[in-house]
């Protein structure tokens, strides 16, 4: 089976211990991710009403931007793991 054919596969997820564990962590660094993305956001909104802060509104959205970038990242580096943590086990299985 190919990468792309493997990964997002819901039952990779509660493979053992250890896929349930990085599976928490990720989605722990996906919402932290989400929550930092949104209050860039509205920070930056709330800036953009003086003139005054308008350069430092525009870095909030810009960073903001870049972390709603990283939400299909990391969703996509944990499959990958996970896809790779199951091929593990398989061949450890195989060995023993």
């Amino acid at each position: 089976m190919s990468l792309w054919g493997g990964i997002f596969q819901h039952h990779r997820r509660e493979a053992s211990d250890a896929t349930r564990r990085t599976y928490a962590r990720f989605e722990i660094a996906h919402t932290i991710v989400d929550f930092g993305a949104a209050l860039c956001f509205i920070i930056g909104s709330i800036m953009f009403f003086s003139d005054d802060w308008q350069t430092p509104a525009t870095w909030f959205f810009t960073i903001g931007s870049f972390l709603f970038a990283a939400k299909p990242t990391l969703k996509l580096w944990r499959e990958i793991k996970l896809y790779r943590m199951g091929k593990t086990e398989t061949l450890a299985e195989r060995i023993g």
